[in-house]
């Protein structure tokens, strides 16, 4: 019985072994800059209960329109508890993970950016500085996820900076640069970043789906979805009993309300984390959303409006999207919100459901990291691994079938699996429906229908379930093109 124990620890050993090898591999880097609202707050501890996911260049305190040094500031250690929280559960975490970065490599990339003023921008700072020498280090090819939960001064500063001091640097930089802003909290992406630094085209993101994730969630999601939401599911796999870094989390309290005075919440209801998304969008899930942002994932999916800007997808045929900022006051689920609702709430519905459509794995997938704060490997559950034996990109003629297989595929707690094959109707541009035969099957088909045309492309997703507790998902997806 000793030998057996043994060699089951040394299988698992090497299993978790080669999956960490991947993930490193893999991993994208990411620079988070916040102005520290409440709801950066949570999420910067959702943010990080996944920081084994990514490599983290830095955690940069910015200012925004609605908070800077002076005005409804939260302070300029207001990340200094999250972070010793997160040093108090890294033990454990690191059990569930090695790659999890030590407290100590975090706190040594939590400076301070711009912050006395809305959008301001003059002033070199320790954040700035911080993102320049990342973005100038040759050493390092990959790209760097820019992210912005509240205004882009520190951003825009940081590559004024590489402007004037290092011009001939700029095309090289802006190669690495993927840009991730929720709304545009200040005017300097239109002053500054856009004019200078449009020519290199750097793919930018800009979102107000976030909404989904954020303060009106209540009125927003499908009423199915609301429930991980609620007070009763977040006490249970958030708030209690996980450990010092989760019981940190901002939920609504008595007397805490929504915005517009809603004070339909109940204490322990989840509040907001409307900044979520943008690292939501860099978490390895298997549907490769980092590859083109109107694929769709966990941080929502895009549209190309204008060069290589992405902005939410509206539901309405003869909308057009405005030329300059996309934020409160213009972008279109804001007004919706402010303005319309509760009339037409089928377009709401259609407009928030690239991210809305994933809020159950997304919380199921954010309570197994919290009991990681606590538990052992071997009583937490973690994700599947999902492999394709058939291959991820095809072409193929009208008329044709199409043989999709995710054997391979493993659990690494060994629990059993269930599969769904779906066709993420979205992401392509055949619009009508697929007809997948064994969808609940490892192995599954379907045939491309004789109505396509060339060039059109097909998306499907193999979801795959395990049946541990809380319930995780991975994906991935095929993409088939249709030819002659």
């Amino acid at each position: 019985m000793k030998n057996y124990f043994i060699l089951m620890s040394l299988f698992f050993l090497m299993f978790a072994g080669e999956m960490f090898a991947q993930n490193s591999i893999l991993k994208p880097r990411v620079i988070v800059t916040s102005d520290g609202e409440i709801d950066d707050e949570c999420s910067l501890v959702r943010f990080l209960l996944y920081t084994n996911e990514w490599d983290v260049e830095g955690i940069i305190t910015s200012s925004s329109q609605y908070h800077w040094q002076g005005h409804r500031w939260a302070g300029d250690g207001w990340a200094d508890p999250y972070l010793e929280a997160y040093a108090q559960v890294y033990p454990n975490l690191s059990k569930h993970d090695p790659n999890y970065p030590k407290p100590e490599y975090l706190r040594e990339r939590t400076v301070l950016g711009n912050v006395k003023a809305e959008g301001e921008m003059e002033e070199v700072t320790a954040g700035s500085l911080l993102i320049v020498d990342v973005l100038l280090d040759d050493t390092d090819k990959r790209p760097v996820w820019l992210q912005a939960w509240g205004g882009t001064n520190t951003i825009a500063r940081a590559l004024k900076t590489i402007e004037e001091e290092h011009p001939e640097k700029m095309e090289e930089v802006a190669k690495k640069i993927r840009f991730f802003f929720i709304w545009e909290q200040d005017s300097t992406y239109q002053a500054y970043i856009r004019p200078s630094w449009g020519k290199y085209n750097i793919q930018t993101i800009i979102s107000d789906q976030f909404w989904a994730i954020a303060y009106q969630w209540n009125k927003i999601l499908p009423e199915g979805k609301k429930d991980y939401f609620r007070a009763d599911w977040m006490k249970k796999n958030i708030l209690e009993g996980h450990g010092a870094l989760c019981s940190l989390y901002k939920a609504h309290v008595p007397g805490s309300h929504g915005l517009a005075g809603d004070t339909n919440f109940n204490d322990g209801d989840f509040r907001s984390e409307g900044d979520s998304p943008a690292f939501l969008h860099t978490i390895l899930t298997g549907l490769r959303n980092m590859e083109h942002p109107d694929w769709g994932g966990w941080g929502g999916r895009y549209v190309k409006v204008r060069d290589n800007t992405w902005l939410d997808p509206v539901p309405v045929s003869d909308y057009e999207y405005p030329e300059g900022r996309w934020y409160t006051g213009s972008a279109w689920g804001r007004l919706y919100m402010r303005k319309e609702y509760p009339e037409n709430q089928a377009l709401m519905r259609e407009y928030f459901k690239p991210l809305a459509r994933w809020t159950d794995a997304i919380q199921k997938d954010f309570a197994a990291r919290a009991d990681w704060c606590v538990q052992s490997y071997k009583d937490a559950n973690h994700a599947p691994v999902v492999k394709l034996s058939n291959a991820p990109e095809q072409k193929a003629k009208p008329g044709s079938t199409i043989q999709l297989s995710a054997k391979g595929t493993s659990d690494p707690d060994g629990d059993e699996l269930s599969y769904k094959w779906w066709q993420y109707l979205e992401a392509g541009t055949y619009k009508g429906n697929i007809d997948l035969q064994n969808a609940d099957q490892q192995d599954a088909l379907f045939t491309v229908p004789e109505d396509t045309s060339i060039g059109e492309i097909i998306h499907i997703i193999c979801e795959v379930k395990d049946n541990g507790s809380p319930q995780l998902t991975r994906y991935q997806r095929t993409i088939v093109t249709v030819i002659k």
